[in-house]
């Protein structure tokens, strides 16, 4: 038999390999299974042999960063003094646009610019990005169109629900455009986004709590994520250890960006992070508007439920809402140890992705992994969202103040909203009920949720009653 050489092809096993670079033409083995693992095989080293630095470049990670700079940069320059959102309206839906169609055009086409430099960067089409971008920002605009009319809004159902919605109608009815499809870069949107809510974790604020601030979010916070992930995959018995975990981040920590920061750590599924976003969105609204009820109705110390609710509710947004609902004090307090629940992404995402490399894809046998593959699989967009925080923390507050810190804020918390919601659509846009159906099968899902989320409930209001009761510490207000 003729021998034929595949010493390019580093790392490939296939049936009749002669162990010096020749293959010898087995009868069982056709030159198509040759070609799939041959490919496969190569893609799975791939990664790890690229050229030093081109990852800067070709990584939405790293291109988050960038594009999370450069926004921090124009905003911290005053090159940007404004961004332009939809209006709050009651019965007449173009009140909300009313003399914003221009910003808003001009707000879309920036996005467009700036995010098309990332996608031809990371292989994709400046035209074809462009032309898909347009009915994204649409969309988005849409979703905050119909989450300011002031009855949504007092009911507490945000844009990103409306978002999610409504790539998920499209995308399940008519289905989803190819032409479409080039802008649907969900991680790069949301990881940039969580970029800026870096910007809003200032230390100063942090200290004003100090230990019993501390003493909530992270006490409770890791006891809860440790006690999901046990029972989801050792109890319920859930298949997907990576459905577990971002359900358990998302429920202990903060919510869609927790999911989405562990998501990224474990390579979880599109369709798992969709479930777990969705879970989330749904019970945070009903908790945002049953928590501070029920606080006021039984008397409840406000200091006390607003701990509770800033370590329990999910969305920051919704925090600062249900808060205030309590009081000025209490909303500052709710909104604080929140805050200080926010700086856990970081952490949790590097944990997790530790965790996923060293046990979770490593065999039982298996030798332990080299320190560059755990550096390959830890979220790098994480490093943006510290240095942010350390930045508006400990160079810009200093030099500029408060009230100016604030403005910017201001700012990158509105280019925020607006990332978060394309991601929402770009989510939504790509799933699909069927495979959403697959992963709630059993109920299981949903069942790890709520015990988690009493569990979650139960230890934190001790803990808040512990903290901020006058028990442990002295009461701050």
């Amino acid at each position: 038999m003729k021998s034929i050489r595949l010493s390019a092809l580093p790392g490939i096993i296939i049936p009749g390999w002669q162990g010096d670079g020749a293959f010898r033409l087995m009868s069982d083995v056709s030159w198509r299974e040759i070609c799939i693992r041959a490919s496969s095989s190569f893609m799975a080293t791939a990664e790890f042999s690229r050229p030093r630095g081109q990852e800067l470049l070709t990584s939405d990670d790293w291109w988050a960063i960038w594009l999370g700079g450069l926004l921090i940069i124009l905003t911290v320059t005053g090159l940007i003094t404004g961004v332009t959102g939809v209006g709050r309206w009651t019965a007449n839906p173009l009140e909300s646009i009313d003399g914003r169609v221009v910003p808003l055009a001009v707000l879309g086409i920036g996005f467009a610019l700036m995010t098309g430099i990332a996608a031809v960067a990371m292989g994709g089409s400046i035209v074809a990005h462009q032309t898909a971008f347009l009915p994204l920002f649409l969309l988005a605009v849409i979703a905050y169109l119909f989450a300011n009319q002031t009855g949504i809004r007092a009911a507490g159902v945000g844009y990103a629900f409306w978002a999610l919605s409504f790539g998920l109608l499209i995308s399940n009815t008519f289905g989803t455009p190819d032409w479409v499809k080039p802008a649907l870069r969900s991680e790069l949107y949301i990881k940039t986004g969580l970029v800026l809510l870096g910007a809003e974790i200032l230390f100063n604020r942090i200290l004003n709590l100090g230990p019993p601030g501390l003493f909530v979010a992270w006490l409770v916070t890791p006891t809860v994520i440790f006690f999901m992930y046990r029972f989801g995959t050792r109890v319920l018995k859930i298949a997907s250890p990576s459905l577990v975990i971002v359900i358990a981040a998302a429920t202990s920590v903060c919510g869609v960006s927790a999911a989405i920061a562990t998501a990224a750590a474990t390579r979880a599924k599109k369709e798992e992070l969709t479930l777990a976003v969705m879970m989330t969105l749904v019970f945070t609204v009903i908790m945002m508007i049953a928590m501070p009820i029920g606080i006021q109705a039984i008397g409840m110390d406000l200091i006390v439920g607003a701990a509770w609710i800033g370590g329990t509710i999910d969305a920051t947004g919704a925090v600062v809402a249900a808060g205030a609902m309590l009081g000025e004090e209490a909303g500052q307090v709710a909104a604080t140890v929140k805050m200080i629940q926010n700086i856990l992404i970081g952490i949790v995402a590097f944990v997790v992705a530790v965790y996923w490399v060293t046990h979770v894809e490593q065999g039982p046998n298996a030798s332990r992994p080299a320190a560059s593959k755990i550096w390959h699989r830890f979220p790098k967009f994480i490093l943006g969202f510290v240095g942010a925080s350390l930045l508006f923390s400990f160079v810009l507050t200093p030099i500029l103040g408060d009230e100016a810190v604030t403005g910017i804020i201001n700012l990158t918390s509105d280019f925020r909203g607006w990332l978060f919601c394309l991601a929402f659509v770009s989510i939504g846009l790509e799933s699909n009920f069927r495979t959403l159906t697959s992963q709630v099968a059993g109920g299981a899902p949903l069942q790890l949720y709520l015990v988690g989320q009493f569990i979650n409930l139960v230890l934190t209001l001790a803990a808040a009653y512990l903290a901020f009761g006058g028990i442990l510490f002295n009461r701050i207000l």
